[in-house]
């Protein structure tokens, strides 16, 4: 049966994501899965987040796409591990294809190891990859209709990030209606509203990064 077949593919799952979760508590690395639909800003916002962070935490990237290196290529460009890995089709990560990469990185020289998850806003949620958060990214653009239609995202994640929140004056999109569904999905939802362009509202996120990097949040 389909319904099986589906449970037994994320128990696997489940079985590797847990230890890649059990080997990053190991070596002290907070793993974040940042995930978003298309075209939301993920790959802008690690980018400024590492530099902020530079000096305070080594940061390493693995990159999900479905193809190209375009991404991974902007990463590097700040100086961060960066590991690119393409699905060929697939719409999501799993803990497979992050165990895969431990080959290619130096996790003994990584504080925060950052996992940008391809952009999709259905089957990300329902895979783990061993993070101790999943942060995901809405984009004002995309308009305030997403709680509704993709609860599971929400429910699932622990930070959101409003992006692009310097387009609000041209959108119709409100930030508050946002915010009162994906609360009345996730009451502990942490919600910042930030741009990934201006840098407006980034201090709240690196510092809700910083708590979860040294254990306080």
């Amino acid at each position: 049966m389909k319904v099986s077949l589906v449970k037994n593919i994320l128990q696997a799952n489940d079985r590797i994501a847990e230890q890649n979760r059990m080997l990053f508590q190991e070596k002290g690395i907070l793993a974040l899965n940042v995930m978003s639909g298309p075209g939301a800003g993920k790959t802008t916002l690690i980018e400024r987040t590492i530099r902020a962070l530079d000096g305070e935490y080594r940061i390493g990237v693995i990159e999900g796409d479905i193809q190209s290196t375009y991404d991974a290529e902007k990463i590097a460009a700040t100086g961060a591990q960066v590991v690119q890995i393409n699905t060929g089709g697939a719409c999501h990560l799993d803990g497979n294809m992050i165990r895969e990469t431990f080959d290619q990185l130096n996790l003994d020289e990584i504080d925060v190891l950052i996992v940008e998850n391809v952009g999709n806003l259905v089957c990300p949620a329902e895979f783990s990859v061993g993070e101790k958060h999943k942060v995901m990214l809405l984009s004002t653009p995309e308009g305030d209709d997403k709680p509704l239609k993709y609860p599971l995202m929400f429910h699932e994640s622990t930070v959101l990030l409003v992006n692009k929140i310097d387009l609000l004056p041209y959108l119709d999109c409100s930030v508050e209606k946002i915010r009162t569904e994906a609360t009345k999905i996730n009451p502990n939802l942490n919600i910042f509203e930030v741009s990934g362009k201006t840098g407006e509202g980034m201090d709240a996120w690196f510092n809700w990064l910083r708590k979860s990097a040294n254990g306080t949040a």
